[in-house]
């Protein structure tokens, strides 16, 4: 072969590979476009997001509202540029206290709504929000609806009247448990102590379901969640989990609870936390989150944080991407069905995410990686919030009906 023909073939490659390079790029930069546009009509909701914890041990200006400047670049993984370029339409707040603490549940929580309240308060492009209706107006208003919801059922301190004011607080949804057992329900993260619910267990759900209040089961035990879906009148959701079919760790959704949640109504709110998404991430991750759980248990909030800071600044953690999200995405879809699915970042509550889906700005290209493998608009829309919005719904009707017994 003559060297002219060499570089001649060798010309025709590149062009070619320039060509399908081009082609490749023009789909991804299509896909995110048509991304992008569905995101301004859908209300894209967020099941979960721990930004009123961030600004709380902000180690510049703890719990100072005003110092932790949304309008501005913020440390975190949230503010409201990210938020708009996210397409975020109504984002579920976090008012997480931890249960390690092991007193002072109420007084902390309290603080905690203080904190979520005067910081949705502080800025005209979020606006406080209850119900779907209220959801919907906002979004109308080119405004992100901000609920509340409550990371533990340990802030209620066994009590029922606790529950109630805090829903007057307006907390819309509760996770029964976070990462220790209580007296009447067993977390994913502790050997069982009761085989789920109690019979006070029942009642708190059942007191949810009566108020209005979603029932999350993310953080709980199988057991729990066998327990709520039989009590339940109203659906229930996973305002941040995953599939443990494809990421073994008690964190995440097993597929006999995926199957049970047409009949219910419920929806998993996939979470983008990488040890909870990447079985090779979470050989080292999960078993680092339960060294901290025990380590905290009855220290106070700064110890704690301090405790965190030694423990996660250790890992050394390999990489995971959007696919691995999407292949949840999709494994939910098969098992429980379209309707049952949505999205619970888990922003601000940890350190370590896929490549791409970094902070809040994100979610476009998740759905971008979603319209590459077929998902339609109607699909897409059902995932971004219909779904959770329907849940929602049923479970106010569910309170008015209750209400009138």
């Amino acid at each position: 072969m003559t060297n002219l023909r060499r570089g001649l073939l060798a010309a025709c490659g590149l062009v070619t590979f320039a060509a399908l390079s081009t082609a490749a790029h023009a789909d991804e930069d299509k896909a995110l476009a048509h991304a992008r546009q569905l995101l301004k009509k859908a209300i894209l909701v967020d099941g979960h997001n721990d930004l009123p914890w961030a600004i709380r041990i902000d180690k510049k200006a703890p719990g100072d509202v005003a110092a932790y400047d949304l309008n501005g670049t913020v440390a975190g993984q949230t503010d409201l540029k990210r938020l708009d370029k996210g397409g975020i339409g109504a984002q579920f707040w976090s008012v997480y206290i931890p249960g390690e603490i092991g007193s002072g549940f109420a007084r902390t929580q309290l603080e905690q709504i203080d904190i979520a309240r005067r910081m949705i308060e502080r800025y005209p492009k979020l606006q406080f929000a209850t119900t779907v209706a209220d959801i919907r107006a906002a979004h109308r208003e080119g405004r992100i609806a901000s609920l509340m919801g409550m990371e533990g059922g340990h802030a209620i301190e066994n009590s029922l009247g606790a529950l109630r004011a805090y829903y007057e607080l307006g907390v819309r949804y509760m996770t029964l448990t976070h990462n220790v057992n209580l007296d009447w329900a067993d977390s994913a993260a502790k050997p069982p102590e009761h085989g789920g619910l109690t019979k006070f267990g029942e009642d708190v759900v059942l007191e949810m379901n009566k108020l209005g209040m979603l029932v999350d089961l993310a953080h709980v035990s199988d057991d729990t969640m066998d327990d709520a879906l039989r009590v339940s009148k109203a659906p229930v959701i996973f305002s941040h989990s995953s599939a443990r079919a494809i990421c073994d760790v008690p964190r995440n959704v097993p597929d006999s609870i995926l199957k049970r949640l047409p009949e219910n109504g419920g929806v998993v709110m996939v979470t983008f936390v990488a040890g909870f998404i990447d079985p090779e991430v979470a050989k080292i991750q999960v078993p680092a989150m339960a060294e901290l759980s025990r380590r905290t248990q009855g220290k106070s909030v700064e110890e704690a944080e301090k405790i965190a800071d030694e423990v996660m600044g250790k890992l050394k953690l390999p990489k995971t991407n959007i696919a691995k999200v999407a292949d949840h995405i999709e494994h939910i879809r098969k098992v429980a069905g379209v309707k049952h699915i949505g999205l619970g970042g888990d922003y601000d509550g940890n350190s370590d995410w896929p490549v791409g889906l970094e902070d809040v700005s994100s979610y476009p290209l998740l759905f971008a990686e979603l319209i590459r493998r077929g998902w339609s608009d109607e699909d897409l829309t059902l995932l971004a919030g219909e779904n959770v919005l329907r849940a929602l719904a049923q479970a106010e009707n569910v309170s008015r009906q209750l209400s009138k017994k």
